[in-house]
């Protein structure tokens, strides 16, 4: 459990920046069509990753830090990771507001525009 500890206080930090939309924030964005518009389908699937993550998101949101498991680090790990990178790829274009690349960055937790 002390890995658990140290691994949550080093991505603490990254995923508080990282995820800069709260979870009711979050919910009403995943019930929009255009949350459901973007992002990668695994084959088969109904829903994108990213708003299968943001529903993790969400519950890790609601979830006191303390009680956080090693899944849910280790969701935060991939939160964090993703975004950065998505990040890395803003887009030239000038009207980043209703973007797909906006929408996929909200789908996980982050509104680059706040």
């Amino acid at each position: 459990m002390a890995d658990d500890a140290k691994d949550l206080d080093e991505i603490w930090p990254q995923w508080k920046d990282a995820v800069n939309m709260s979870a009711s924030q979050l919910t009403a964005w995943l019930d929009t069509e255009e949350s459901q518009a973007v992002g990668y389908k695994e084959s088969g699937a109904g829903e994108s990753v990213g708003h299968k993550s943001g529903k993790r998101i969400i519950d890790i949101l609601n979830t006191k830090r303390d009680d956080l498991t090693t899944d849910d680090v280790e969701h935060m790990h991939k939160v964090v990771g993703y975004v950065h990178r998505h990040l890395a790829q803003e887009p030239s274009k000038k009207d980043i507001e209703s973007s797909k690349w906006r929408y996929s960055l909200m789908n996980w937790g982050h509104d680059p525009l706040t």
